[in-house]
Formats: structure tokens, C-alpha cells, sequence
């Protein structure tokens, strides 16, 4: 009797189907999580909205499975029944039928590798994030002075970047910043590294290069982590990963702004080459010597043609100036006080000679037209008029009277005769 009261007293509480079939789903997603199950395909059926649905079974057992529409690339051959196949997802409880599934976010034929099936899907998430667009690649700068490289300090890589950089670029400061680059825990030894040198705080510089030599996908996995590609993401500085060989790729390669084949190939992207670099100077400096040498050849050219007209100009301006001298010296040539105080000297001359010839000459000239003007006035004179009878009758005052209005009663008149005058009264 105890026993069973016990039992209801454990019991008491009465779950809905509802309340039972989550608790389950919760304790099945806690202890199980997300799982790598192999076996063959039966019942595949693809719903229109894009869902896949399947049942993967054994011999004992089978598990229904569904990959949503969103969660993967649709598989390079379509899913047939019967295809052998392993599944990577998370266990989970489809809680309207009561059933535990499997949600798959990645499906492959049986036998690929897990390591590569893990690096396709993460490739897959952080490319559908944005972390491989090319438009947020920086550029690399052209000539650093300072980077810092992580890696192991024991390596091979190290060795051969350096010989590389010192050969190539002798001026460049090296920072390294040692670290594991394999084995549990060397991802999370990189991440922190490159959240070192990339803190301009700590260490301010002009490129960050991640790399190691070659191994096997094992080997070279750190690199592939997803905590290894954020912090190269949020890098602020410029990062170029270097891992492996030609054919080795990582997830860190593509995150990085530049993915160089080989740690030494590397060494030689970043930097330039300063045999190179000096003979480019050189040859630069070669045609800058020729393109000054043209150009001060060009610029006596210039400055003989401008010679030359000037000279000419000059010589016009010169030879004008002479025509204007030799005008101006002509014009007072023909206005010299000289020569105009000798044509007044001679016109002086000839006016005196005139003058000293001119009083008898005028003076018989003179008694010539006086004879000549006594003879009219003796013809035409009043003495001749009077001589011939007439005579001339003038008021007191000696005013010829010419009509009789200029007369009046008792006004006393004189009249002249040819011998003499005599006065009279008028009546």
C-alpha cells in the first residue's frame, strides 16, 4: 500500500498530449542536438512548396527525415529511393503526429569525408552572410613598411616568407606573432592573434599575412573554423591568408581580401621587388632625363625663334625710328634758324634796295598822277563850268542849292560866277 502511494504521489501530475510530446522534443533536441546519420533513402517525396521529404532507414530501424526549402543548395543529382546517403541535422519532434525526425541542413552520398561535408556547409553559411563578397575585399597597399605574420615561429613557412621579404624588400619591419596552427585549440590561438595585430593601438600596421605550410585536410582545418574567418572579417587592417599549397583551400581563404598559393608567393604579392623597383627607377629616371633633355632642347628652340623675332622686330623698330630721325632732321634742315635768318637777311636786302630805289620813283609817280588829276579837274572842274556860263548858287552857310524847296522868301543867297560872286535876296 505504500508503494502505491508513493506511485500516485510521483504520478500526480497529469500532462496534455501536448505538454508530454514537447517535453520530449525538448529533452530529444537538449541531449541529442545536431548528428551525423548514415542509410538508405525510401519514400523521397518533394513537396511543391520546395520542401524535401524522406524516411532513412536500416535494417532494424528508419527515421523520417525533411530538409526545408531554405536550409540547403538543392544536391547535384536528384534524391532517388534506395540511394545510399549520410545526413547531417538536428533531432527534433514533429509534435502534430508525435514522431521524432530528423530537420537535415546537409546531405551527401555515403562515404565523402565529414571534414569536407562540415567545411561545404559552413562554406555555404558564411557565403550566404556576405563574408566572400568580392565588392568588400580591400586592396592591398603598395609599398607597407610594417606587417605582422601569424604562424608557427617553427615552420617552414616562416623561413621562407622571410627569406623572400628580406631579399625583396630590405626596408620592410616584420611583426610575428607566434601561434599554433594545428591541433585543438590553434583556431581559437589565430583569432586572438589576429584580433591583436589588427588593434592599431598595439601595433599599427599597413597588412596582417596568416599562414602555414601544406598537410592534409586534417592538418590544415583551423583555418576553416568559423572563429578563424570572423576575425579575419572584422579585421581592420588588411589580411592575406597563405595556407598550404597551389590546390589547398580554406574557408580563410576565401574571407581574406587576397589568398595567396604558397607562404612565399605570399611573401612576393605584398611587396614589391626592390631589384625591380630599381630598375624601374632607372629606366624612369631614363626617360625623364630624355623628356628633360626634349624638352630644354625644345625650349632653346623656343627661345631662338623668339630670339630671332625679336632681332627682327628690333631691327624694324630701328630702322624706323632712323626714316622718323632722318624726316625730322630734314623737316628742321629745311626749318634751320640759319637758313631762315638768311632768307630774312636777303629778303631784307632786296626790301631795303626797293626802299632806297622807291622815293624818287614814287615821288615822280606821284607828280605824274597829280598832273594827271589836274588836267580832269581842269577839264571837268567847277572853274571850267563856270568859264562856260553856268553859275552856282549857295545859301549863307556855302550849301549848293540844287532845288528850289531848298529856298524861301527874303532868304539871303550867293551866286558865283566864272569871275568872281555877288549876293542876293530872295522874294
Amino acid at each position: 500500500m505504500q508503494l502505491t502511494t508513493d506511485f500516485f504521489q510521483q504520478t500526480s501530475k497529469i500532462f496534455t498530449v501536448s505538454e508530454l510530446t514537447r517535453s520530449i522534443r525538448g529533452t530529444l533536441e537538449t541531449k541529442f542536438g545536431a548528428v551525423w546519420v548514415h542509410g538508405e533513402i525510401s519514400n523521397y517525396k518533394l513537396h511543391p512548396s520546395g520542401h524535401q521529404y524522406f524516411t532513412l532507414k536500416d535494417q532494424r530501424a528508419q527515421i523520417s527525415c525533411v530538409v526545408w526549402r531554405d536550409t540547403m543548395l538543392p544536391p547535384r543529382q536528384p534524391l532517388l529511393d534506395g540511394a545510399q546517403v549520410q545526413v547531417y541535422g538536428t533531432v527534433t519532434v514533429f509534435e502534430a503526429r508525435g514522431q521524432y525526425q530528423l530537420n537535415v541542413q546537409i546531405l551527401q552520398p555515403r562515404g565523402v569525408g565529414v571534414l569536407q561535408a562540415k567545411f561545404e556547409a559552413l562554406k555555404r553559411k558564411l557565403e550566404a552572410e556576405g563574408l566572400f563578397a568580392p565588392e568588400r575585399k580591400r586592396p592591398l597597399p603598395k609599398f607597407p613598411r610594417r606587417i605582422g605574420i601569424i604562424t608557427s615561429p617553427t615552420g617552414a613557412a616562416i623561413r621562407d616568407m622571410l627569406n623572400v621579404l628580406r631579399r625583396r624588400a630590405p626596408w620592410l619591419q616584420i611583426l610575428i606573432n607566434p601561434v599554433r596552427v594545428q591541433g585543438t585549440g590553434a583556431a581559437q590561438e589565430i583569432a586572438v592573434a589576429i584580433r591583436e595585430l589588427a588593434n592599431e593601438a598595439f601595433a599599427p600596421l599597413d597588412l596582417i599575412v596568416v599562414t602555414r605550410g601544406g598537410g592534409s585536410i586534417e592538418d590544415l582545418w583551423e583555418f576553416n573554423e568559423e572563429i578563424v574567418a570572423r576575425a579575419i572579417f572584422h579585421s581592420a587592417v588588411p589580411i592575406v591568408v597563405a595556407v598550404g599549397h597551389e590546390i589547398d583551400f580554406t574557408i580563410s581563404d576565401f574571407v581574406a581580401d587576397l589568398r595567396a598559393p604558397t607562404p612565399s608567393a605570399a611573401a612576393e604579392l605584398i611587396v614589391p621587388d626592390i631589384i625591380d623597383l630599381q630598375r624601374r627607377i632607372d629606366g624612369c629616371s631614363r626617360v625623364l632625363a630624355r623628356q628633360l633633355l626634349n624638352r630644354v632642347r625644345d625650349a632653346q628652340q623656343r627661345l631662338d625663334h623668339a630670339r630671332e623675332i625679336l632681332q627682327r622686330c628690333l631691327a624694324h623698330k630701328i630702322d624706323s625710328y632712323k626714316r622718323g630721325l632722318l624726316h625730322i632732321s630734314r623737316a628742321l634742315q629745311a626749318r634751320s634758324p640759319a637758313r631762315e635768318l638768311t632768307m630774312r637777311r636777303n629778303r631784307f636786302a632786296d626790301l631795303h634796295r626797293r626802299l632806297v630805289a622807291s622815293p624818287g620813283r614814287l615821288l615822280e609817280n606821284a607828280r605824274h598822277r597829280f598832273r594827271h588829276m589836274e588836267g580832269i579837274l581842269r577839264v571837268l572842274g567847277p572853274d571850267a563850268t563856270l568859264r562856260r556860263g553856268y553859275s552856282i548858287t549857295m545859301n549863307e552857310r556855302g550849301k549848293i542849292i540844287c532845288r528850289v524847296a531848298a529856298v524861301r522868301p527874303q532868304m539871303k543867297i550867293r551866286t558865283r560866277v566864272s569871275d568872281g560872286e555877288f549876293g542876293s535876296e530872295v522874294l
